[in-house]
């Protein structure tokens, strides 16, 4: 059976949202194990817990950013099979915005670093091809719909 994950792809906005899609920038944490890789805020799901639960709990304890903090976007959910650690594993993201642009991040001691990037740098730095996508497509639903 697959490990299965949730996360939150998390982005802010310059305070004129729409007006140039360049100023979306996409929270990218840096993992303290293994080979250092660039995520979004993902954890395993707790026994009892919804997904969406799951992403937001994992999302406070490795960015301190709290539900309140955010606004999940309707509409963007996305999948994610692919193998880690030599097991298969899904992670379902979901879109969240910060509703601070300027908010604290306090990092856990699952990682070491963490940046706000725009979709070129994000892609760049997220080296799986399904990470890239994901970025992508969500980047791609925010600039087609009403912020």
């Amino acid at each position: 059976m697959a490990l299965r994950a949730c996360g939150l792809i998390i982005f802010r906005r310059h305070l004129i949202p729409k007006v140039d899609n360049s100023t979306i920038e996409f929270l990218l944490l840096q993992a303290s194990n293994g080979i250092h890789h660039w995520t979004p805020p993902k954890g395993h799901v707790d026994p009892g817990e919804t997904d969406l639960e799951t992403a937001l709990r994992e999302t406070r304890e490795e960015t301190g950013i709290e539900a309140s903090q955010l606004t999940i976007i309707e509409g963007f959910r996305k999948e994610l099979n692919y193998v880690a650690w030599k097991k298969p594993k899904t992670v379902i993201y979901w879109l969240a915005e910060v509703r601070d642009y300027d908010v604290e991040i306090c990092l856990s001691q699952e990682h070491q670093a963490y940046r706000w990037l725009g979709l070129e740098e994000a892609c760049q730095l997220a080296q799986f091809d399904e990470m890239k996508a994901t970025l992508q497509e969500g980047h791609q639903f925010l600039c087609s719909t009403p912020a």
